[in-house]
């Protein structure tokens, strides 16, 4: 896995090209779903789930995350983040829509936690997916419903700490590579991701202490070319 992930404070759009890949950290505090600035760039969709959702953590949660997804993707497609609109894939991936996205710009959202993650390239379908690193008592349980049978094993024969961290290890593969193309964790796919626990399909990295994170997507760049951002408030 690649070391701690430096992130650069963006106030503009950073300049992004054919086979570059953009990653950005969001991070949320607990005033995020009361902010009356985030909630007003959320789209009528966005608000009636908001108001759906369980508690003020996952409400601030939620509305950092989407009205943050809305600004950055702004910076791109040089539109007010509230214009933004957005599509569905077959398989409900959120997509932005032909008439405001010419330059065919591919995005993906993830979160655990009080960290958002937003993966973005050109042309190229991305799926990124975080998970905070913390114990799981259903973890054997889950390997064997969704991993291949070789992956559950090699869990089930493992010590603590390295299960914990194997476990997360295949996971976020998984969830990055199905993402990526768009076909859901539970839609028909091979399992690749599953198949062991590193991928070669999937690069993990970082994101900030206790979490870990990959990223997929066809002709990955070389880690170092990464851009890595956050917004500079």
């Amino acid at each position: 896995m690649l070391p701690f992930t430096p992130w650069q404070g963006q106030s503009g759009p950073p300049p992004l090209g054919p086979g570059d890949l953009h990653l950005w950290r969001i991070q949320i505090a607990a005033a995020d779903g009361s902010d009356a600035r985030l909630l007003g760039l959320l789209g009528a969709d966005e608000q009636a789930r908001l108001q759906r959702l369980a508690n003020a953590t996952l409400r601030a949660r939620y509305a950092r995350a989407h009205a943050d997804l809305r600004r950055i993707l702004g910076l791109y497609l040089d539109l007010p983040p509230a214009e933004i609109a957005f599509a569905q894939g077959p398989h409900g991936k959120p997509a932005l829509t032909a008439s405001q996205n010419p330059a065919r710009l591919e995005f993906n959202l993830t979160g655990s936690g009080d960290l958002s993650l937003l993966a973005i390239s050109l042309k190229i379908p991305v799926g990124v997916d975080c998970e905070q690193i913390r114990p799981c008592r259903e973890l054997l349980g889950i390997a064997r419903r969704m991993f291949s049978p070789e992956v559950a094993q090699a869990l089930v024969d493992m010590r603590e700490p390295e299960r914990l961290d194997a476990f997360y290890t295949a996971w976020t593969a998984m969830e990055a590579e199905v993402k990526a193309d768009g076909r859901g964790l539970f839609g028909p796919r091979d399992r690749r991701a599953a198949a062991t626990l590193r991928t070669q399909d999937a690069v993990h990295f970082c994101p900030m202490p206790g979490f870990i994170a990959a990223v997929a997507r066809q002709d990955l760049p070389p880690a170092e070319q990464w851009g890595t951002h956050c917004l500079a408030d």
